[in-house]
């Protein structure tokens, strides 16, 4: 009897992740793909990622309608709780053998709290990282401890599951997932992705993402405007702008993209989602990433461009040198543009290595699911640094 492995995927970027493990599982003589979406994935408002998943054609065997139209706090708990209740239908029906769940977004966590009560053995894909101003922070370390698998990106951030208690012999390091697009992935060539997007790249380009920062006090709106200042002292350079997750405030920035690109429509190009191959093709042609987002420090490293890192998204994460952090304020945005730009900058990006392996992580996955013994799973021990 094949082995039911449920997937849940709950925004654009973390299906882009997890595309090679699902068409790995899928394929495979021995598992039966279940494939939950959730999410962002099911709201028009963001891009309506679900007929991606279509046009892949994999079975969706359960859709689980979670996203309230609010963003503040109260709507993201009150979408938190409907997602319990969806995700406890669906588990009960599908009863899958194991479940895989990445990262740390709120709908991750929803699904894991229905799973633990149900039982059913998780996965957790990219425990053991910091972000010390997001929510996440606390998101990622608690469906770490609900898990019973788990697959880091990097071994310290193995090191750092085991020291959340969880078995050595049930934390692997196989690298981070989204590296495997970069290497599967026939990307496209400059012609045909300016066909595709409807844009020009231009002498200079840069692709920015910005999200919200969950845990300060700040206005995420007035943060990106002074990221928007920054960007306005490089007039020369083309602007692709991708929009954030159903994130708290994020509407609020969806709001100043929408606006700056219809003041600036030969210059910036404003878009909910890029789609993975999109992205990752435009790496080629840009000159610099410029945001908050976690693929700056993952997946961009591997095209050796530099990345500038704003502000404490992403704080506790490693990073290596190809990385220029800075903090929010124009003046020191501007800076670290420009110094990313240097030539000093780039030789030492041009022999920059990656810190988070070179792809395969989806086979050592889907290896490890196979074989694992899922009768030892279940029942957790504490595993004591000391003894």
């Amino acid at each position: 009897m094949k082995r039911k492995i449920a997937v849940v995927t709950g925004t654009r970027a973390e299906y882009g992740l997890l595309y090679w493990l699902i068409r790995q599982v899928h394929e495979s003589s021995s598992l039966e793909l279940q494939l939950i979406v959730t999410g962002s994935h099911l709201s028009p408002e963001f891009g309506n990622t679900l007929s991606q998943i279509e046009e892949d054609h994999f079975p969706i065997v359960a859709k689980v309608e979670m996203l309230l139209s609010s963003d503040t706090p109260v709507g993201i708990a009150k979408s938190m709780g409907l997602g319990v209740i969806g995700f406890a239908d669906a588990l009960d029906r599908l009863r899958p053998d194991i479940m895989v769940l990445l990262g740390d977004r709120y709908e991750i966590l929803a699904a894991a709290q229905a799973a633990m009560i149900a039982r059913i053995p998780m996965t957790h894909i990219h425990g053991g990282e910091l972000t010390e101003g997001l929510i996440d922070e606390a998101i990622r370390h608690a469906v770490t401890k609900m898990s019973h698998l788990h697959f880091t990106a990097a071994e310290p951030y193995r090191q750092r599951v085991i020291q959340l208690g969880e078995q050595p012999d049930h934390v692997f390091n196989v690298g981070a997932i989204g590296l495997d697009n970069i290497v599967n992935l026939p990307l496209m060539e400059k012609e045909a992705l300016e066909h595709s997007i409807d844009f020009s790249f231009g002498e200079m380009n840069f692709l920015v993402t910005y999200h919200p920062v969950t845990l300060t006090d700040q206005d995420p709106g007035e943060e990106f405007r002074q990221l928007l200042v920054a960007l306005e002292r490089f007039p020369k350079a083309k602007l692709i702008i991708t929009k954030p997750n159903a994130d708290t405030y994020g509407r609020r920035i969806h709001f100043l993209i929408d606006e700056y690109a219809a003041e600036n429509p030969d210059r910036v190009l404003a878009v909910v989602s890029l789609g993975q191959l999109r992205y990752l093709s435009a790496l080629q042609f840009i000159d610099a990433v410029i945001g908050n987002s976690s693929s700056a420090l993952i997946e961009v490293p591997l095209f050796r461009k530099p990345s500038i890192n704003i502000g404490d998204r992403q704080k506790g994460r490693i990073c290596g040198e190809t990385v220029v952090n800075c903090g929010t304020n124009a003046d020191e945005i501007e800076s670290a543009i420009r110094y990313a730009l240097s030539p000093v900058h780039r030789d030492i990006v041009s022999k920059s290595k990656s810190l988070f392996g070179e792809g395969g992580t989806s086979q050592k996955i889907v290896d490890i699911l196979k074989s694992i013994d899922l009768n030892q799973l279940i029942i957790k021990r504490f595993y004591d640094l000391e003894r």
